[in-house]
């Protein structure tokens, strides 16, 4: 191993992936460090929701290593260690509210306390007192809930495919605030989105994927511009 990979938080290395006869995800190789944020941009069905299931360890690869954290995933551990994510659209128990969702999942691994749910849901912009279950919630507040659910344990990797779906201006602000937050605290955060703006401001390093093949892209990035302005 070289002293560049020993440095990499993340290293996904010749990952191919198929479904059958299909290959989504070809021979891609990319390489994550602490602090940064990369992006990946492509259409529907170009295989970015596959590249991060693989990451996270909810699919097999079929060739390839994943490693987070020095781990190898599907060899030495089934998922990372400190992991929060959003993969498609955020899953609530909706007769409940979004404090006792939290409550629940909060108890399976007992790492957090009462009053850090409380406070997690404040800094995501919900109410910890509301009393509406999740089924009246509108959109935007699941997305700030499976915002608040991601971060709720101070994960050290985040995976937010779509992390603004059905915000507003005010949401989408909020969470670039709290990525960034999260960025300076040494988190390494891989996202998706359809929206170049947040790409622009957010991300440290791009890949754009096409038909299950992952490039990286020129142009300046967040990282670039911080040091610009």
């Amino acid at each position: 191993m070289t002293d560049a990979e020993k440095s990499d938080y993340v290293r996904v290395d010749r990952v191919t992936k198929k479904f059958g006869s299909e290959v989504v995800l070809k021979e891609t190789t990319m390489a994550m460090s602490r602090g940064k944020v990369y992006g990946i941009v492509g259409n529907n069905g170009s295989g970015k929701t596959v590249l991060m299931k693989c990451i996270c360890g909810f699919l097999p690869v079929t060739s390839g290593s994943i490693c987070v954290g020095e781990k190898y995933i599907g060899r030495d551990t089934d998922f990372p260690e400190s992991l929060g994510l959003i993969i498609e659209t955020p899953g609530f128990l909706t007769e409940y509210t979004g404090k006792k969702n939290l409550e629940i999942l909060a108890d399976l691994n007992r790492k957090i306390s009462a009053e850090e749910i409380r406070r997690v849901l404040q800094r995501v912009g919900l109410d910890p007192d509301l009393k509406k279950p999740v089924a009246k919630y509108s959109l935007g507040m699941r997305q700030r809930l499976g915002i608040a659910q991601a971060i709720m344990e101070d994960p050290d990797f985040l995976i937010l495919d779509e992390p603004f779906n059905g915000l507003d201006k005010r949401g989408v602000a909020d969470i670039r605030s709290i990525l960034l937050d999260l960025k300076r605290r040494g988190k390494t955060i891989l996202l998706a989105s359809h929206n170049s703006g947040d790409i622009d401001l957010l991300c440290d390093e791009v890949y754009e994927i096409d038909a299950g093949i992952l490039r990286p892209m020129t142009g300046e990035t967040g990282q670039e511009k911080e040091r610009m302005t």
